[in-house]
Formats: structure tokens, sequence, C-alpha cells
């Protein structure tokens, strides 16, 4: 930028060059003086203020997010400033990955018979479970969580939570569920789970879903 203006400033004058390259005479005159320009160093300070906002907030903020927060801190400084320098610090916000699938269909090729027939209600306790698996995104990776639903109360009777989607961990809370209500009588219990492979087969009646 210099250069040019340097080359042309005896024909056109510093001051319409600047005016035409949308730079501040006084960054020019700042750069050939060896000072930091008035737009550097606030740069500099606004830096500092996005560096600490985004660490603050366990850096998932992204350009929009930190552009508020500085304004609601009375900070007054432009979204596409922030996003500029936010590129330069080499800070971006949290992005969702892909989703994470708990199950895969077995390749098994005959199936239990499905009992339930997508009716989850039940008129007593005990009647029937319905198992699922899920998977909450943490600061770690994610945690994947077997549940065990009692369909008549809705309640859960039996849980486990692991940080890799093992065979034994739908196994596991069936087996809490069946300890948690070892008083009880289970006579007759349908456990419908899906037809993933991650649910191994147990002595209770399973269903596909």
């Amino acid at each position: 930028m210099t250069r040019y203006i340097d080359a042309h400033r005896e024909r056109f004058g510093v001051e319409p060059i600047c005016k035409t390259l949308q730079v501040a005479p006084s960054t020019y005159y700042a750069v050939k003086a060896g000072q930091p320009s008035a737009r550097s160093m606030r740069d500099a300070e606004v830096k500092r203020e996005i560096s600490r906002v985004h660490r603050d907030n366990f850096a998932v903020y992204g350009i929009e997010k930190v552009w508020h927060q500085l304004l609601r801190e009375g900070i007054n400084v432009g979204r596409d400033r922030v996003a500029r320098l936010m590129r330069g610090l080499g800070l971006a916000g949290a992005v969702r990955g892909k989703k994470t699938r708990t199950t895969k269909p077995s390749d098994v090729g005959e199936r239990p018979a499905d009992l339930v027939a997508r009716a989850f209600r039940a008129p007593a306790p005990n009647r029937l479970w319905v198992a699922d698996l899920t998977y909450v995104s943490t600061w770690l990776g994610f945690a994947y969580v077997a549940l065990i639903v009692d369909a008549f109360s809705r309640a859960i009777v039996g849980w486990r939570v692991a940080t890799s989607l093992r065979t034994d961990l739908a196994l596991d809370a069936l087996e809490m569920a069946i300890w948690a209500r070892q008083s009880q009588s289970l006579a007759g219990l349908v456990h419908h789970s899906d037809r993933g492979r991650a649910v191994p087969n147990h002595p209770l009646h399973r269903a596909p879903r």
C-alpha cells in the first residue's frame, strides 16, 4: 500500500489515493513513521477482549455470540471486525458434528416376534419395559446412555452410562432394572428393545422395534 501511494502521491496526492483505497491517511503516515496506526492499536485492544470472551465461554462462542457479548459489555465494535479478528486469532465457535448412530441393524436373518406392535402402554407395572440407547455430547466426547422405562408409570427402572457403545451397556441397564424390582413379580414381563447389535439376547422376552 505504502509503495503504491509513494509512487503516485506527487500526481494525485496522498488523501485522494487513500480515499480511493479506503485507507485512512493517518494509517499511511503512521506506517511511514514506523508507528502503529490507530486502527492496528484498536485491533490489538479488541483482540484481547475477543480472546477473553471466547475463553470465558469455554471456547464455544462463534462470531455472533462473541460480537453480542462485546456489545453487552459496552465495547462498541462492528460484526465484520470481530469476524476478521477472530479469523486472525484462529478462533471459532463449537460446531455440531454429525449425528452419532446408537445402534446398527443386526444382520441376523430371523428376528423375534413383535410382541408390542408399537402400542407402548401397559395396564400395570412390570408388564412392559421399553429400552433405548441415546447419547449426550460432553466436553470430553460422547457419553452413551442405555435406559429401561416402565411403560405403565414412565419411570426409569434401569440405566447405565458409558464412554463407548458396547454391547454390555444395554444389558447392564436391564440387569439393574431386574435388581431394582427383584421384590416384585416379573412374570409375563415383555422387554422391548430395538434391533441393534448393541442389545444381546436375554432370557426375558424381547421384541424388535
